[in-house]
């Protein structure tokens, strides 16, 4: 049974779609939510589900990411994951973090990668024209946004769509292809979940 440790800085609606997944003949389990902010909605959603929660407060830590991250391993080691997924983690990680955790590491991105790394990408797709936006799940490498890509889900671009309702229908998309990947790459398996 694999070990999975989550990683959030807000409300967690991806976090509880993996936890709630993980459950059956799944081959993963919970062991951990980890979040950089005290206050991060999601804490309390693990904890009444019953997984482990810790804080490591990236504040004091001011511009010092490799002691932030010295303090995320600390924990992380504790806990003992075989995978990590990144669900709405809001920093950025160094290439000795990524190095580290190389092949055990996901994350969510809601664009559909190599499309539009980074922030605000709703707006972006609609700036641009594009008929379709959605998410990506990919394996976390030292680039920003890149590595394998794992997943993906897609979504019509509606006429005059505006990016909080375009960011709502890929949320929706997000909670499916999420889950389907983590519990592929679970199982060893590697090959892309594409989603309509």
């Amino acid at each position: 049974m694999k070990r999975v440790a989550i990683l959030i800085s807000g409300g967690g609606s991806n976090m509880v779609t993996l936890v709630d997944s993980m459950q059956g003949d799944h081959p993963a389990r919970p062991c951990l939510v980890l979040s950089n902010v005290a206050g991060a909605g999601g804490l309390e959603k693990a904890r009444t589900r019953g997984v482990d929660t810790a804080v490591v407060d990236h504040k004091p830590y001011g511009r010092d990411r490799e002691a932030f991250e010295a303090a995320l391993n600390e924990v992380l080691d504790a806990a003992q994951p075989d995978i990590i997924c990144l669900a709405g983690f809001m920093r950025v990680l160094t290439e000795g973090f990524t190095r580290r955790w190389a092949g055990k590491m996901l994350n969510i991105h809601p664009s559909l990668l190599p499309k539009y790394k980074g922030l605000n990408t709703h707006a972006r797709a609609i700036e641009a024209g594009d008929a379709e936006a959605g998410c990506s799940v990919h394996e976390v490498t030292a680039e920003l946004d890149g590595g394998p890509i794992l997943g993906q889900a897609r979504v019509p671009i509606e006429p005059g769509d505006k990016p909080d309702a375009l960011a709502a229908r890929v949320l929706v998309m997000e909670h499916q292809l999420y889950p389907a990947v983590l519990r592929r790459f679970a199982d060893g398996d590697r090959s892309p979940v594409m989603l309509p």
